[in-house]
């Protein structure tokens, strides 16, 4: 495994990639197993990341491999098709993956995404309309959804 972390104008982001695919977007600086090398796929999924912060990008065209149960899986690939400048629920994603009454399952689900901001996790809000949790804070969350409906 690959790593490296960088300065965005959302703060230090790290990532990782494994196998021709990214693994991870974390927040912060983290120090992982593996290589802290900022390898050509890196290097382009930073870039995607950065234009996607100015407004410039609104989907990504990179390999990813999220890494979680068959479930997690099934969530990650409903929020992927969530278009940029929409939100839903965790009602409307539970019902995506044919569980109705999942809300808070997929709520976990989402609070485990590995790869926040290329899996839209930002983008699922409470029924009510609230921001709710987020891996880097719900004011990044916020801004992230600013920048989509801009």
């Amino acid at each position: 495994m690959n790593y490296y972390y960088k300065n965005t104008k959302i703060g230090y982001l790290t990532i990782t990639e494994e196998n021709s695919a990214i693994t991870c977007v974390l927040f912060g600086k983290q120090k992982r197993d593996g290589e802290f090398v900022l390898t050509p796929l890196i290097n382009n999924a930073f870039n995607q990341i950065e234009e996607y912060l100015e407004g410039k990008r609104k989907e990504f065209d990179i390999k990813i491999n999220p890494k979680g149960t068959d479930f997690q899986k099934m969530v990650w690939k409903e929020l992927l098709k969530i278009p940029y400048g929409e939100t839903r629920s965790y009602k409307d994603i539970a019902a995506g993956v044919n569980n109705p009454e999942g809300s808070r399952a997929v709520g976990m689900a989402n609070n485990k995404n590995p790869i926040p901001i290329i899996i839209p996790c930002h983008r699922v809000i409470g029924s009510n309309g609230n921001l709710t949790g987020y891996a880097g804070g719900v004011n990044i969350k916020e801004k992230l959804l600013r920048i989509e409906h801009s």
